[in-house]
């Protein structure tokens, strides 16, 4: 069912290729997570303890694997490391393209003795080049270094930083849509290939409507001061019980319905009014009409108005909103997953599912090396050589 019997090697930490194994995990293939022994950073960041089970960061890219600890500044343990690649469908890493080379795990060095392996790279800036080897998180290269951040924060703001993992999760599913297309000619082939994503190519993916326009044209105009923006009607407006809607406008007919919306009919006869308004004084004067007749209603009485005359809006809704809400349960945006320690939590889901059937999803990320006699046991290593890579 769906990836059960796919064997996938993890070498990674942090989001990016994490992500992408834990979503294969809930999608039913066996995931191993191969760790140093002082473990995934993200360990650190919430406590898991009998007290405080079940670290929600660590988990929501680790859940379902098995946990395995190997010192791959070792040659025994990169000879384990290579044991369990050479036995996987799929080995992903995001440890860095010169420290792979040197220790003799990149691609090249590992193809002629696994030439069935689909070996996924997950980078910042690319394999090859002159920052092929720079520190990356996906705020420096997804949000900052693609040109994201500019096109999205006015400029009469101060710069800020996107939240934590957002590129990462768009990296994610670029790593395992790229494995699963190389996972597909495999089985007409019968040979891996090196698969490689990065945070600057997703991200540049991610602001390609943006991007096309100055590729094409050699400038865009990105976001700009609220008062400067070409819409009148779209945007975001305040309501009097002090919450914010956005309002994306489809068709020339929304400024009509808008108008009714605000109870200004009378502008409708008006020719300065008649869309599409180019005038920005113009412009500006139809958001003040929207700032003072959205200022009039509450979120519940505007939302209302919005869907009879079928609007695309949405009120700008808080985390705990989100987390309360029958729609995001409905539409599969949580999960029940186990917190090692006999007890659950909610946590996000993989963004798809499969109403006609699926792996159970929810069991719990590894504790550090919880697996590893195991997973070295079912590879074909003696008790003896085990007992020497778990040897501190």
């Amino acid at each position: 069912m769906l990836l059960q019997g796919l064997k996938v090697v993890e070498m990674a930490t942090w989001v990016a290729a994490p992500g992408s194994a834990a979503v294969m995990a809930d999608w039913g293939a066996d995931v191993v997570k191969v760790e140093s022994p002082t473990g995934d950073a993200t360990r650190a960041f919430q406590p898991d303890s009998a007290e405080s089970p079940g670290n929600p960061i660590f988990s929501n890219e680790n859940r379902g694997k098995k946990g395995v600890v190997l010192d791959i500044g070792t040659p025994q343990g990169r000879d384990a490391l290579k044991l369990l690649m050479s036995q996987a469908d799929i080995f992903i890493t995001n440890t860095r393209p010169g420290s792979l080379k040197r220790l003799g795990l990149d691609y090249e060095s590992v193809k002629a003795a696994m030439p069935r392996l689909i070996y996924a790279a997950v980078t910042g800036y690319g394999l090859t080049g002159p920052e092929a080897d720079v520190a990356a998180f996906d705020i420096t290269a997804f949000w900052t270094r693609s040109g994201m951040a500019r096109a999205m924060i006015p400029p009469d703001q101060e710069p800020f930083s996107s939240r934590p993992g957002f590129g990462d999760h768009v990296t994610a599913l670029a790593t395992v849509s790229a494995v699963l297309a190389a996972l597909h000619e495999r089985t007409s082939t019968g040979r891996g290939r090196l698969v490689e994503t990065s945070l600057i190519r997703a991200g540049a993916y991610a602001i390609g409507w943006d991007l096309g326009l100055q590729l094409r044209y050699g400038e865009v105009v990105t976001t700009q001061a609220r008062n400067d923006r070409p819409s009148g009607i779209s945007g975001f407006f305040r309501t009097a019980d002090d919450r914010w809607l956005c309002i994306v406008p489809r068709t020339l007919d929304c400024f009509m319905k808008m108008m009714l919306v605000i109870d200004r009919p009378e502008v409708l006869a008006e020719p300065r009014f008649e869309p599409p308004i180019v005038d920005m004084e113009t412009t500006r004067e139809v958001r003040a009409m929207c700032d003072e007749g959205f200022a009039k209603l509450t979120l519940a009485e505007a939302g209302a108005r919005l869907d009879e005359q079928d609007l695309a809006w949405a009120p700008m809704a808080t985390l705990a909103e989100l987390a309360a809400s029958e729609m995001a349960e409905t539409a599969g945006c949580f999960v029940t997953v186990e917190d090692g320690w006999g007890g659950s939590f909610r946590a996000p889901a993989a963004p798809a599912r499969f109403p006609e059937g699926a792996p159970p999803v929810g069991r719990a990320a590894p504790k550090l090396g919880q697996h590893t006699r195991e997973v070295l046991e079912a590879a074909g290593l003696h008790a003896d050589e085990i007992d020497a890579l778990m040897r501190p």
